[in-house]
């Protein structure tokens, strides 16, 4: 569908139509070229003078890829957005006890479960060294990786989730290295095996308790918090596992408490809330002679996916340093009137760690749309009374009867239709009456703004009329939440900018699925103003902010494997770096997935051919060429791929 035609376009334009100013949190600009750029401080770590940026064109990436022979669609990781993430978060808590003279100190550390890839993991635990940022373990397997991984023994390591005895001896030995290792109660059942195994390994457990608070929040993580959250202890279950510490003799090991109200938190007066409600429990379990000298925040701290700086489900009312100046100030007044030591405070920031870092880019391959295909033309005398009544429409049309003619539009289209079915009239004139009736519907779309007050049942009319944008890429594979939970992330092209956009669609992918589409973007709009394609010229959309969660929950739907993947590092003089590349998965690699032999597919293929060969329907020398294009299919990627253009 044509957008409403814009009197003036600019970069400026650009900028707020995609609203890149407001969400990328000064990652990403368009350059005066219409390109969009990476925007890497390059001042270092803990700087707090961040005037000094470098800015790297994604079309100049873009084709370094090619000349590597990656093809789209690519995850583009870049090394120093991840960093500088981390050093963020470590460097804003510090400014705020500083300013707020609070009397411990801070330590971050990264759910693995958030980005549990090799490269991702490894950069935070190599950069967050200096940080003495850890890692949180949902499972034996990531607490494996947690062990691998860190190498400064002021990192924090925290154990969430159910354990079993091989969970909690992995644990323990980490102690004995050195480590601060937090078992998180889950549920009383834990802490008797928690006893037990340390006994029997003689050594002395750090453990934490995981509370239920009543604080609820708003959003769409709303039911992770309150009393039908599906993790912690309620008080009852809390006094049961100190009573069980107690009995053991144990109850000094208790030095934790661990609160999470959920991934993605909108509002800061849920946070202060739910820290004042921590708080509490935290003096009852002192009171109960518990340790404690840890306070651990959970995760929480919110990405604004659309920029609009306010609550709700994809962004946020707060930034970075009133998150933690209200959640410092938070633990203070709560425990200062008691007299109680500030503890260390711990946060398992995830989503606003990596999201930024990463960012999802596909081609165009096609575009559908509802235009007229052909110039409307009155019918000739003898054509079908109700295809020339269709067509007088066409004629009458004005801004003051516009919804008389769009209700004829389609009484006089679904009876030319109905005519069809009883075989009265042909394919050419209904194919001409649908014709006729797009280029009604155009015009009443570019009528409709003038129109003071717009009937109900034309408002819907952007969407009916968009244009499908089809992509190379699987919704279920790279952008699992889009589909899941309903998650938007900016998307914008990424070149072309300096032209305005003159199409308004959505975008659907490659997969044979009704569900494999984006039609939700940021400020609820669910079409995007795009450029038409080019014939001879990719054209190249980017999905941002998709580091958190999107690689771990992918899906193998249609067999769409892993696509390639590109880690980048930018240099202070603006050159970069190709760091890492992965080559996405081939037919044979996501066959195997699914508990398919490749051999023995390509040896069942060849038996086939050769039946062919033996009854004469194809040659030795076709066979050869039949074989060879299937081994070369079952080595090529998952997607789509076409000749680059020259």
């Amino acid at each position: 569908m044509k957008s409403t035609p814009l009197e003036h376009w600019d970069i400026n334009t650009a900028k707020e139509t995609y609203g890149i100013d407001h969400w990328s949190n000064g990652y990403f600009d368009v350059s005066d070229q219409g390109e969009v750029v990476i925007t890497c401080p390059v001042n270092g770590a803990g700087s707090n003078d961040e005037s000094k940026k470098v800015n790297v064109s994604l079309m100049d990436i873009i084709e370094g890829m090619k000349d590597r022979d990656l093809h789209m669609p690519v995850l583009l990781r870049i090394e120093n957005l991840l960093d500088h993430s981390i050093s963020r978060i470590n460097e804003a808590f510090r400014s705020a006890i500083k300013k707020l003279d609070y009397q411990n100190i801070y330590r971050g550390v990264f759910p693995i479960k958030v980005n549990q890839q090799c490269h991702v993991v490894e950069e935070i635990a190599q950069f967050g060294d200096r940080y003495g940022h850890g890692l949180e373990a949902g499972s034996k397997a990531e607490l494996i990786i947690a062990l691998a991984s860190l190498q400064n023994d002021d990192s924090y390591i925290v154990c969430n989730g159910y354990k079993d005895e091989e969970f909690i001896d992995l644990g323990l030995r980490a102690i004995q290295l050195g480590w601060k290792c937090f078992f998180v109660v889950e549920s009383p059942t834990e802490v008797e095996l928690i006893i037990r195994r340390s006994r029997e390994l003689g050594v002395k457990p750090m453990i934490g308790t995981r509370v239920k608070l009543s604080t609820t929040v708003e959003g769409h993580w709303q039911q992770d918090s309150g009393d039908r959250s599906i993790f912690g202890l309620n008080s009852l279950q809390l006094l049961e596992v100190i009573d069980l510490l107690k009995d053991a003799g144990m109850i000094d090991c208790l030095e934790m408490l661990h609160f999470h109200l959920g991934s993605q938190l909108p509002s800061i007066h849920n946070i202060r809330q739910g820290v004042q409600e921590a708080c509490r429990y935290y003096i009852s379990m002192i009171n109960e002679g518990a340790s404690m000298g840890y306070l651990d925040l959970g995760g929480g701290l919110a990405v604004d996916y659309e920029g609009a700086h306010q609550k709700g489900d994809h962004s946020k009312n707060y930034n970075l340093n009133e998150y933690c100046i209200d959640i410092i100030e938070a633990v203070m007044q709560t425990l200062d009137p008691k007299g109680i030591d500030h503890p260390v405070l711990i946060s398992e920031s995830g989503r606003a760690t990596v999201a930024y870092s990463s960012l999802f880019l596909f081609n165009v391959l096609e575009v559908a749309n509802f235009d007229p295909v052909f110039v409307v033309e009155k019918p000739e005398d003898e054509a079908n009374e109700t295809l020339k009544n269709l067509y007088e429409v066409t004629e009458a049309m004005s801004a003051k009867n516009i919804r008389e003619c769009y209700n004829d539009a389609i009484f006089y289209r679904d009876e030319i239709r109905h005519q069809f079915n009883r075989g009265q009239v042909d394919l050419r004139t209904r194919a001409m009456a649908e014709n006729i009736f797009l280029s009604i519907i155009q015009r009443v779309q570019l009528l409709a703004p003038s129109v003071d007050y717009l009937p109900e049942e034309l408002s819907n009319l952007r969407e009916d009329l968009a244009d499908i944008y089809y992509g190379n890429f699987s919704v279920f594979q790279s952008l699992p939440d889009a589909w899941a939970i309903g998650q938007v992330f900016p998307i914008m092209p990424v070149h072309r900018l300096n032209e305005m956009p003159t199409r308004e669609a959505m975008f659907a992918d490659l997969t044979c699925d009704c569900d494999g589409k984006i039609d939700q973007f940021a400020g609820g709009r669910k079409t995007l103003p795009l450029h038409p394609l080019k014939k001879t010229e990719d054209y190249y959309i980017g999905t941002f902010l998709v580091g958190a969660y999107q690689e771990t929950l992918s899906d193998l739907h249609n067999l769409f494997g892993d696509t390639n993947v590109v880690s980048i590092c930018i240099n202070e003089d603006g050159s970069y770096d190709f760091m890492r590349e992965l080559y996405g998965d081939s037919i044979a690699d996501v066959l195997s997935y699914v508990e398919y032999d490749p051999k023995g597919l390509k040896d069942k293929f060849r038996k086939k051919v050769e039946n062919a060969v033996r009854d004469g329907k194809i040659t030795v020398a076709t066979r050869k060429e039949i074989l060879s294009a299937f081994s070369a299919s079952m080595n090529g990627y998952t997607y789509y791929e076409h000749e680059q253009w020259s």
